[in-house]
């Protein structure tokens, strides 16, 4: 039984896949509390529907994609093995969005990690991320980002993204970063951008 805040098709809005279809499945429960969440109807668990692995892909399985995102909230506060096996049989490729900062659980096609400094990812995950999305709301965020670039046991995409509040002041400051630092690339929230639900 898994928590489930909604279920959704949109397309993808940020980091590496940005503008490709996919089947969304956002979690509730999250530790982090981060200020500038944009989902924080999805900090608490016990307010939302608790669903069976099997009911959650019956409603994913009508819609004509193969990748489907599991986000949270911080979606590893939860044991995520079956629905990812499930999720398999019928041939979708589960991707991942993580802080890091819990267990690691399921088998992926794609883990994004997003780390928190007030709660850092566990090692395990930086030999596991095929993506690491930094968001940058001030200055000091750069030296957050490197450090965690650093610690990436494997080659990986690297994205930093504008937090949503500070993007007028904090996008212009993104863009001379990585035209100095060509290794990093832009991440925009487009579908805030576009008003895609």
């Amino acid at each position: 039984m898994l928590p489930v805040v909604e279920l959704f098709y949109s397309l993808q809005g940020e980091g590496f896949f940005t503008g490709m279809p996919a089947v969304f499945i956002r979690l509730a429960g999250c530790s982090n509390a981060c200020r500038w969440c944009d989902s924080k109807k999805s900090w608490q668990a016990d307010k939302h529907p608790r669903m069976e692995v099997a009911e959650i892909v019956a409603k994913v399985l009508p819609f004509p994609v193969r990748m489907v995102v599991v986000t949270g909230g911080e979606p590893l506060q939860h044991s995520l093995r079956s629905l990812c096996r499930e999720l398999k049989r019928y041939e979708f490729l589960p991707h991942l969005e993580t802080s890091g900062a819990a267990s690691f659980s399921g088998a992926w096609d794609w883990i994004c990690l997003s780390p928190k400094r007030q709660c850092p990812p566990r090692p395990r995950f930086y030999s596991l991320a095929d993506e690491l999305k930094v968001v940058i709301e001030t200055p000091d965020d750069f030296a957050w980002a490197e450090e965690n670039a650093g610690r990436m046991l494997r080659e990986c995409v690297l994205c930093l993204q504008p937090e949503w509040s500070r993007r007028k002041s904090i996008v212009p400051q993104i863009v001379d970063y990585i035209k100095q630092r060509p290794q990093w690339r832009l991440s925009l929230q487009t579908h805030k951008w576009l008003h895609i639900d």
